[in-house]
């Protein structure tokens, strides 16, 4: 009624608190400067509902009112290539949001859409092929000097020369003189690849880390070769890698039909040997990835003629310039849906993505954590199947996010340039690890110390904590810079301090001689000193934290509540004894550390954090 009044603030905040009626949620309200209203929360309605939570194995935090099937899609590897530094961000963030709308009661789903089809497996294959020629024709040495020669001259180094340009061309020009004529006679000594291709792929099968080489070398020739082919084909010298590819690119179009079934073969045998490897790192994460969740970007094959077919019909994709596409409102370049020579890319597969999860797996929400760099693409995904009545009444979201920066404030890197495997990071930080535990156990006396034996347990659990922390510590939109020393630092917000606060808490328990079920039954008689009443305050914050968590889609919430609830603790700590104090205040206080240990323990396992008992 006051809305556009000259009214003094103080006037307007008397009148809401005369009709504020809380009852016995606070003891006293008053107004403050120009109008704040303060409540002074009753310490019995504080000790009731922390009661309240201590007999609730959720901690108090409800079930979602009204369930839905959500689709998170993550992680998503491609095939024939090791994970890097860049698929950690998706693969934690992705898990947390699994773990909390899960705990929330959804019924999740998650999806690892891996690259397993398209132009990239027809390079696969060729470098397979010549893995295979190599091993039984003697040139499995010089094979290896041709790929380290064709990695050299793909990578342009930086500030080069017109002079250095045209040396590194005639390099490759060399290359190709000695590569394609052996590559055309082994394509024509065996041009099904049943006499050496076959046995080589039932026999044996490379590693991973071979495989991405192999993959690697057939990208830079097959470059190599499509920039020289005008020139190449004017040479009755030599020929084109042509061959090889025709029959990947048969296969690619019609997989399960007969004389594709060395392709097929490679092609399983691929993807068996990459996310092989992946599972090794999610296992090692602790994510909670499983084959079972793989869905590639070949499971939707089939479906993209239809997906073409029904936006034409419907009159939302258009011909342009022999292509088929759909222009969206705001963005000035369409979304291709079929090129001009029929194969359909990442826009036609990831809208029949939508299309089945919506359809056939019921979704109500799908989030999609991807890069940011990703935003326009997947924006007009999600226009065109709003459009199309593929997603009525359904949200999809895409949770974007940033890069792992090195010091240098670009991209995180090796030394020598390369890509950061991820498995490299986390077998680094478990090292990191495990020497700091070593030494902090080395310095421990009595109880404190710990035996040898559960020194790697805890290093783990504190290596691996510490990079995931680290990277949802962060609003997931920004960038941040790789440091190990940060990240494992026992001071600040960090993965160790809080995994040591809980441990820390743990060790009241034993010193008090008090086991699991005892402890769980502890209860709260008052609450009166003003750091339990701020310990208090924070621990009834979880289940709005978890909330804001699922909705925003923002672990780093989370991450921060934790860290402010542990230096709540430790103030508390610090000026309320809770051994040595007489009854009931002693009970009192162990059950008030009772409930911050669970909420600790809670909040890290929806981070996907382990929380060792003893550190």
């Amino acid at each position: 009624e006051q809305t556009g009044a000259k009214t003094n603030p103080r006037q307007i905040a008397e009148q809401i608190k005369a009709k504020l009626a809380l009852g016995d949620l606070a003891t006293e309200l008053s107004i403050a400067g120009p109008g704040f209203i303060n409540v002074r929360l009753n310490p019995a309605f504080l000790t009731s509902e922390l009661n309240r939570e201590l007999a609730d194995p959720r901690l108090g935090v409800p079930l979602a009112a009204s369930p839905e099937t959500v689709v998170i899609d993550y992680s998503a590897p491609n095939v024939a290539k090791e994970m890097h530094v860049g698929h950690l961000r998706t693969t934690v963030i992705g898990d947390c949001f699994a773990r909390v709308l899960t705990f929330l009661g959804h019924n999740v789903i998650r999806q690892n859409h891996i690259g397993d089809w398209g132009t990239q497996f027809g390079r696969v294959m060729l470098g397979l092929w010549y893995d295979a020629v190599a091993s039984v024709d003697g040139r499995a040495d010089q094979l290896d000097r041709w790929m380290a020669q064709a990695m050299a001259i793909a990578k342009a180094p930086e500030g080069e020369t017109a002079e250095q340009k045209q040396a590194r061309s005639r390099t490759q020009d060399d290359l190709l003189q000695q590569l394609v004529p052996w590559h055309q006679a082994a394509i024509d000594a065996d041009p099904n690849g049943e006499l050496v291709f076959r046995p080589f792929l039932e026999k044996s099968f490379p590693p991973l880390a071979r495989l991405q080489s192999l993959y690697q070398f057939a990208s830079a020739i097959t470059e190599f070769d499509a920039a020289k082919s005008a020139a190449i084909r004017q040479n009755d010298q030599i020929h084109t890698l042509d061959a090889l590819p025709s029959r990947v690119a048969t296969f690619v179009q019609k997989q399960n039909e007969t004389g594709n079934e060395q392709e097929a073969i490679a092609w399983r045998k691929s993807i068996d040997s990459t996310m092989d490897a992946c599972q090794n790192v999610y296992d090692q994460l602790g994510v909670l990835l499983k084959p079972a969740d793989v869905r590639g970007e070949s499971f939707y094959n089939p479906m993209l003629p239809g997906v073409v077919e029904d936006l034409t019909q419907a009159g939302i994709a258009q011909t342009s310039d022999g292509a088929s596409v759909v222009f969206v409102k705001g963005f000035e370049a369409p979304l291709i849906i079929q090129k001009r020579n029929g194969g359909y890319g990442y826009a036609t597969t990831d809208l029949a993505a939508v299309r089945y999860r919506v359809g056939e797996r019921g979704a109500k929400r799908a989030i999609y954590v991807v890069g940011l760099p990703q935003s326009q693409h997947l924006a007009q995904v999600f226009a065109v199947a709003k459009r199309a009545g593929w997603a009525e009444g359904v949200t999809l979201e895409h949770a974007g996010f940033g890069n792992v920066l090195g010091d240098d404030g670009k991209l995180l890197r090796t030394r020598a340039g390369g890509t950061v495997k991820l498995a490299d990071v986390l077998n680094e930080s478990e090292a990191r690890a495990l020497a700091l535990v070593t030494a902090k156990n080395d310095d421990a006396e009595g109880d404190r110390k710990l035996p040898p034996a559960n020194l790697p347990s805890i290093a783990h659990a504190v290596g691996i904590g510490a990079v995931k922390y680290f990277d949802l510590l962060r609003d997931r939109l920004g960038d941040y810079k790789f440091s190990y020393d940060a990240m494992l630092s026992l001071d600040g917000n960090t993965a160790p301090y809080l995994q040591y606060a809980h441990a820390r808490i743990r060790s009241i328990f034993r010193r008090a001689d008090l086991g699991r079920s005892a402890s769980a039954g502890l209860r709260i008689t008052s609450i009166t000193d003003p750091a339990e009443i701020a310990l208090a305050k924070q621990l009834l914050r979880f289940g709005e934290t978890i909330e804001s968590v699922a909705r925003e889609l923002k672990p780093h919430f989370l991450c921060t509540y934790l860290y402010e609830l542990a230096g709540a603790f430790s103030s508390f700590y610090d000026a309320c004894p809770v051994l040595k104090s007489n009854e009931p205040t002693r009970t009192s206080r162990l059950a008030l550390c009772e409930i911050t240990a669970r909420t600790l323990a809670l909040g890290l396992d929806l981070l996907g954090i382990e929380h060792p008992e003893q550190m």
